[in-house]
């Protein structure tokens, strides 16, 4: 899997079509799970794409420390289904937090993770803390990585 990494105004349209188009077919449609995805955040992000025979596969968007949580964080995680199966999730996490190391110059990272990748993001350096809670009907627990 290439990785690129982009501000917002660096995306093509072509690009965020697909990027939002990938968000909606897992987010919205997979998970069953209607929620208002374009926030106005998306243009403080740094975009981290996984591309995989010219086919955006995976994506995750970054921020840095005031931006979304006091601490840098990580959000929009996903992985094209048919793409699971190959871990791509670990490349583009680790990917994920090496822009930020390099980007926002901290370690420090704060993720709101779907209760059922707990163990996902604890193999990546992640502890959980505080009690569960419902995000758009999906159970959901703050993790941070220092």
């Amino acid at each position: 899997m290439k990785i690129s990494i982009k501000t917002f105004n660096e995306l093509s349209t072509i690009e965020l079509y697909e990027i939002l188009q990938l968000r909606s077919e897992v987010f919205v449609v997979e998970q069953d799970c209607a929620y208002q995805d374009i926030d106005g955040k998306d243009q403080k992000a740094l975009h981290i794409i996984g591309i995989v025979e010219n086919e955006i596969i995976a994506y995750t968007r970054c921020f840095q420390p005031g931006d979304y949580f006091k601490e840098a964080s990580i959000g929009r995680v996903v992985v094209k289904e048919s793409q699971r199966k190959f871990k791509r999730g670990n490349q583009l996490m680790n990917n994920s937090i090496e822009a930020i190391e390099n980007h926002y110059h901290t370690n420090t990272i704060k993720i709101s993770a779907q209760c059922y990748l707990n163990k996902f993001y604890s193999n990546l350096g992640f502890k959980s803390f505080g009690d569960e809670y419902l995000e758009d009907g999906i159970p959901h627990i703050k993790m941070i990585r220092k």
